[in-house]
C-alpha cells in the first residue's frame, strides 16, 4: 500500500482559543452560549469607525448586497455618518482584512463572496486536498441520521433542547489510509436536504459551503488521544496522539454546523501562516 503524502492543514493567524472539549459518547461539545446571531447590547459607545464597520457588516449579513454587488462609496458613507474620510477608510479596510468586502482602486467597494473567511481562516475540503496531490479519496459513511439535540449541542446550534439535528460520522481515506474521522452535527434549517446527499461522492464541507455561505468560523485545535471509537475507525492504537479540530460555522447569523475532525498525528501536519 502506498503511503500518502502527509497533508498540511493550512490556517492563518487566529485569536487564542480554549482547548477543544473532548468527546463523550453522544455529544462532543459542551457548554457555550447561544450563537443564534442575536444582537449584543454594548455597554460603551462605539468609536465612529466601529459604528460604520458594524453598520456595513450587519447589512452584509442581512443580504442587503449580494456577493459581487457594489456598495456605498466612501463619500456616501462620509455624508451618511457625518464622519471623516479617514474614519470610513479604516472601517472599510478592516472589513476588507476580514474578507467581507473587496475594494478596487478607482472603481469602488464590493460585497465579497462568502464561501471563505479569508483573513482569519481557510476552510479546506479534505477531498480537494487529496485530489490535488493526485491521490485517491474515499469516504466511508458510518452514521447518517436525524437525532434529538441534547441541551449543550442545541445551545451551540441555536436550537432548543430536543429539536432535530442531523448527525453524520464519516472516515476519509487517502489511498486507502484513514486520514480523518469527521463527526458532524448540522442545523436542519440551514441544510434541509443534508441527509439526502451521497457523502461518498461529495464531502459535507463541500456541500455546506454551497448551500450555506460561510460568514463566521470558530475553531479550537488540540493534540490529544482519540476516543475508543475514533481509534477503531482510524485503525490506530487508543494511545496514539491525534490532531483534533473542533469547528463551528455560521451563515448570515445562523449556526450551520459543528464538526469534530480527528487526524492521526503521524499522518497529518498543521501548518500556520502569520501575517503582521
Amino acid at each position: 500500500m502506498q503511503s500518502p503524502t502527509r497533508p498540511r492543514l493550512r490556517t492563518q493567524s487566529v485569536p487564542p482559543v480554549a482547548h477543544a472539549p473532548r468527546a463523550s459518547q453522544d455529544v462532543f461539545l459542551s457548554g457555550g452560549g447561544n450563537t443564534n446571531g442575536a444582537a449584543v447590547q454594548r455597554s460603551a459607545p462605539q468609536p465612529p469607525y466601529a459604528r460604520v464597520k458594524q453598520y456595513l457588516k450587519d447589512a452584509l449579513e442581512a443580504g442587503r448586497w449580494a456577493p459581487g454587488a457594489q456598495m456605498p462609496s466612501e463619500a456616501d458613507l462620509v455624508a451618511q455618518f457625518g464622519v471623516s474620510r479617514m474614519t470610513v477608510h479604516r472601517a472599510l479596510r478592516e472589513l476588507q482584512d476580514a474578507g467581507l468586502i473587496t475594494r478596487l482602486q478607482g472603481v469602488g467597494t464590493f460585497a465579497a463572496q462568502l464561501n471563505r473567511v479569508s483573513s482569519t481562516l481557510t476552510i479546506n475540503d479534505i477531498q480537494d486536498e487529496i485530489r490535488k496531490r493526485g491521490h485517491r479519496h474515499d469516504a466511508t459513511v458510518h452514521l447518517k441520521r436525524a437525532e434529538a439535540a441534547p441541551a449543550a449541542l442545541a445551545a451551540r446550534l441555536g436550537l432548543n433542547p430536543g429539536d432535530t439535528v442531523f448527525h453524520t460520522l464519516i472516515v476519509h481515506h487517502e489511498h486507502g489510509v484513514a486520514l480523518q474521522c469527521e463527526d458532524r452535527y448540522v442545523n436542519p434549517a440551514c441544510a434541509p436536504d443534508y441527509l439526502a446527499v451521497d457523502f461518498t461522492q461529495m464531502t459535507p464541507t463541500h456541500y455546506l459551503l454551497d448551500v450555506a455561505p460561510l460568514w463566521e468560523a470558530h475553531v479550537a485545535i488540540e493534540a490529544a488521544v482519540p476516543t475508543a471509537q475514533e481509534a477503531k475507525l482510524l485503525g490506530i492504537p487508543r494511545t496514539d496522539p491525534c490532531l483534533i479540530v473542533v469547528r463551528g460555522t455560521v451563515s448570515r447569523g445562523v449556526p450551520v454546523t459543528l464538526a469534530r475532525l480527528v487526524h492521526p498525528g503521524s499522518r497529518y501536519t498543521l501548518e500556520s501562516q502569520f501575517r503582521p
